[in-house]
């Protein structure tokens, strides 16, 4: 089996990208429409050749075409010939469809517990405070043993929390119930969004996306992302979620001979974009340690300035195609960009960006012992399978062939998080009030079907009052006196008190 993987014909060298080196990461940049995507496919093809598996986010859909053969053009078959291109027959890819959706492929799940407070934070857009309430969720879920696999799951724990807030606070610290409120509101807003798909069960098992056909060739793991795309947020939050579970569960490989899986990370701009700054460290600690887990991660973008430098700077097989240098930031772009190539004393890289057709790219790749090769300008060569989006149909019985349907597709939602605390509040709850039960345990008799009806109740009897005596004319006479008396000293603390206000107001005592 190849070894290397063919990109096309440089002005002096074929280029290629080792299989050795391909976990050293990679960019593919180019303004839109200079043939970006037939890049993306033809390094898919072409690691799927030498027995590596690949994922790839399809936005448009043209991804698609990899799964079937191309139409065999006379066009093609001399541009593979221009390009040295051996034995250039039309070919399919084996490929798996995925959707976070599960419309246009296997559905994609993941638990709440595996994607975890941070990334939830920044799927949600939470606050500082917000995220610590978050975390202290989660936290309580461990130590209670709660299992958090889906959206109701998580609501119930939150609210469980919120209730419980007095006892909790002791062990788990204070817990805002504005700050509880503003999470329900945002996972309504996500569930929205349609992201209620994408949490429960089955997981997904990273293993399905590194395998092989009987042929020894790498399965192509094409993610249907035009709907997901147009949640900016969740997209890239999700495809963060696997490299990050990539990198957690692999074990060390170190250097081998071929990586276990090649990442393709389409519009890579949007990781970046109102990123805080924790998420990007986030990143570029994975970007840096993930290739000796066996895995290579290559960002397509348009400006290479999308990503940060210390992103950047990892990145040594670099694809870039045409920029149009209209703007300031479009000039600084190409001069950025010219300026991370190995030079060439042969090429003005700056002019020739600017320069470059359709299917022509430069190109520089790590060779023997790691080191850059000098860039190049380089025909781009052709894929084997079909340029463009493939029918609905087409798809549908790609996706009936799959061993994954009886896997994946049906949901299955087990006892966790809401059905125990749901259990817990029925345990806790007061037994219903008895006291008009019988002895033997019957109901009174309001609650009988032989109930008689009722009647009216009767009055207490009253005891006859006793008769008044009239008064003595000496009890009268001091009666009569002890009114006159608290009737004249009301009068002077009347008087008194209007004095005392009244000299208040003007000042005078």
């Amino acid at each position: 089996m190849n070894d290397r993987v063919l990109i096309g014909k440089g002005d002096e060298h074929s280029q290629q990208i080792w299989a050795r080196y391909a976990n050293r990461h990679g960019l593919v940049a180019g303004a839109t429409g200079t043939g970006k995507t037939i890049s993306l496919q033809i390094l898919a093809e072409g690691f799927s050749e030498i027995g590596v598996p690949v994922f790839a986010a399809d936005i448009k859909g043209d991804l698609s075409g990899i799964a079937v053969a191309a139409e065999d053009n006379p066009k093609l078959r001399a541009r593979a010939e221009k390009v040295g291109m051996e034995g250039y027959a039309p070919g399919a890819n084996p490929t798996v469809f995925w959707d976070v959706f599960g419309e246009l492929g296997h559905p994609i799940r993941a638990t709440i517990s595996d994607m975890g407070p941070i990334l939830l934070a920044r799927l949600l857009d939470l606050t500082d405070v917000q995220t610590s309430v978050l975390n202290l969720v989660f936290k309580y879920a461990d130590d209670q043993g709660l299992l958090l696999l889906d959206m109701k799951d998580l609501r119930a724990t939150l609210q469980h929390v919120a209730q419980n807030a007095k006892q909790l606070g002791a062990d788990y610290g204070l817990v805002s119930t504005a700050s509880v409120g503003a999470i329900q509101r945002a996972l309504l807003q996500l569930e929205q969004d349609g992201a209620e798909a994408f949490f429960g069960e089955p997981a997904l098992d990273l293993n399905d996306l590194m395998r092989c056909d009987f042929s020894g060739r790498g399965i192509v793991n094409i993610l249907a992302a035009e709907k997901l795309y147009m949640k900016p947020r969740l997209y890239a939050t999700f495809l963060l979620w696997l490299l990050s579970e990539l990198f957690e569960r692999l074990p060390e490989q170190g250097d081998a001979d071929r990586p276990r899986l090649v990442f393709f990370f389409d519009e890579a701009h949007l990781l970046f974009k109102d990123a805080p700054k924790a998420l990007v460290e986030k990143v570029e600690q994975v970007v840096r340690l993930i290739r000796s887990k066996g895995v290579g991660v290559y960002f397509v973008t348009q400006n290479p300035l999308d990503l940060p430098d210390a992103v950047l700077g990892q990145l040594g097989n670099r694809v870039q195609h045409a920029l149009r240098a209209f703007t300031p930031r479009d000039q600084k772009a190409v001069k950025a960009a010219a300026e991370t190539f190995r030079s060439n004393p042969k090429l003005k890289v700056a002019e020739v960006i600017g320069e470059l057709g359709v299917g022509e790219a430069l190109v520089s790749t790590l060779e023997e012992k790691g080191i850059p090769s000098v860039v190049e300008r380089t025909v781009v060569r052709p894929p084997r399978s079909r340029m463009g989006a493939i029918s609905l149909d087409e798809r549908r019985a790609i996706i009936g062939r799959s061993p994954y349907g009886g896997r994946y597709d049906t949901a299955i939602d087990r006892e966790s998080a809401y059905e125990m605390l749901a259990a817990r509040a029925q345990a806790v709850a007061p037994p219903p009030d008895r006291g008009a039960q019988g002895s033997n345990g019957d109901l009174g008799w309001w609650d009988r079907k032989d109930a008689p009806a009722p009647t009216a109740p009767r009055k207490a009897a009253r005891a006859p009052a006793a008769k008044k005596q009239p008064d003595t004319m000496l009890e009268t006479a001091l009666k009569s006196a002890a009114r006159s008396a608290a009737s004249q000293a009301g009068r002077t603390l009347s008087q008194q008190l209007m004095r005392g206000l009244l000299g208040s107001l003007t000042g005078k005592r």
